[in-house]
């Protein structure tokens, strides 16, 4: 009887390892454990059950129209949750409780439209957050408390319409900001107080009228500014300083920029790309970088050659990078290249200042 009991016992472990944690059904797995679970396009609406030794899940195209409290509570070893393309509607308060070891959370091509205040509480680990392509128009103070190594926040592509004070509260280490293509139309001053570390900042494709200074002068060191294609007719004074000294790239194309103030470029000296195409602008500032400038695009706007734009023509006759830009104005230069026309010749070079106690 007990060979037989044995037997038994070992012909049951043989047939069935899932006693300790089956990979689910229409899923694979791979390491041991069941450390990579891949449950791609694999029908199921609801979460399948995973070991608590699983690093990676990928959910993505499944159907999750609502995440609940808790949803994720036994999963406790996950390192990257992968939930693209899930048609999730709702991220409830407590969704991702547990998940204290997460780092990579992919929300991507959903249409959250809600998240609750507490959707990310215990994501004390949490490092890279997407969310691009969904329909999020709040942003709710303290959501992002928890989120203390957050260091790439992914928002393009949402309905984000105002930032407001105590919208990153929490997420000081935040370097990566993307909310290209949303609709803001408003940032607040102070909305931007907790991240004035961020290294790169897409704003591009947003509904704001007035360059947002207030919000943005709290920022030290951006390399990569985008604020494209947003309805702005001004650059004021300033625009860039507190980050000036950082910023290599700047874009600013399909604005209908019409002036740049005479001091927007104050502070700016590490600026090597600049992008101002299809705005409304006939001058640039004397202050303009072009000392640090390795390309500039030009194109779509209604030139005047005259000796403002000397400065300029100087750089293109220095520069390997030789842009296409066209005189609208005076009428006698009308349709000639900047880089080839002759509306610069009686221009004066700038005179340098002699050094202090230099002889002449």
């Amino acid at each position: 009887m007990k060979h037989l009991s044995l037997f038994l016992m070992l012909s049951l472990l043989a047939v069935a390892p899932s006693l300790l944690g089956a990979c689910p059904q229409n899923c694979h797995c791979h390491g041991g454990d069941l450390q990579h679970v891949i449950c791609d396009t694999a029908g199921l609406t609801k979460l399948p059950k995973v070991s608590e030794q699983t690093r990676l899940l990928n959910l993505q195209r499944n159907h999750f129209p609502v995440l609940a409290p808790n949803a994720f509570k036994e999963m406790k070893g996950l390192v990257s949750l992968h939930l693209q393309y899930c048609k999730i509607k709702e991220v409830t308060s407590g969704a991702f409780k547990g998940l204290k070891r997460l780092v990579y959370l992919y929300l991507s091509n959903n249409e959250i439209s809600i998240l609750g205040v507490g959707a990310f509480d215990e994501l004390t680990e949490l490092t890279y957050l997407y969310m691009d392509h969904n329909k999020i128009i709040d942003l709710p103070k303290g959501l992002f408390s928890p989120l203390f190594n957050l260091f790439i926040l992914q928002l393009s592509s949402n309905k984000v319409r105002d930032l407001k004070p105590g919208t990153f509260n929490g997420a000081k280490d935040l370097r990566w900001l993307y909310l290209s293509d949303n609709e803001i139309t408003n940032m607040q001053p102070g909305s931007l107080d907790e991240v004035e570390n961020l290294a790169i900042f897409h704003l591009d494709g947003n509904q704001l009228t007035s360059y947002p200074l207030a919000a943005i002068s709290k920022l030290r060191v951006v390399e990569d500014l985008k604020i494209s294609r947003n309805p702005i007719k001004l650059i004021p004074d300033f625009a860039f300083q507190s980050f000036g000294r950082y910023m290599e790239s700047l874009s600013m194309e399909n604005m209908g920029v019409e002036k740049f103030s005479d001091k927007a470029f104050v502070g700016v000296t590490t600026l090597k790309k600049l992008n101002i195409e299809g705005n409304k602008l006939n001058q640039l500032p004397n202050n303009a970088p072009y000392a640090t400038l390795q390309s500039i695009m030009l194109t779509g706007n209604s030139w005047h050659c005259s000796c403002q734009l000397a400065s300029l023509r100087r750089w293109m006759d220095n520069s390997r990078s030789r842009p296409n830009a066209t005189c609208a104005s005076p009428s006698q230069y009308r349709g000639q290249q900047l880089k080839d026309t002759g509306a610069f010749r009686a221009c004066k070079q700038p005179v340098k200042k002699s050094k202090k106690g230099e002889r002449h």
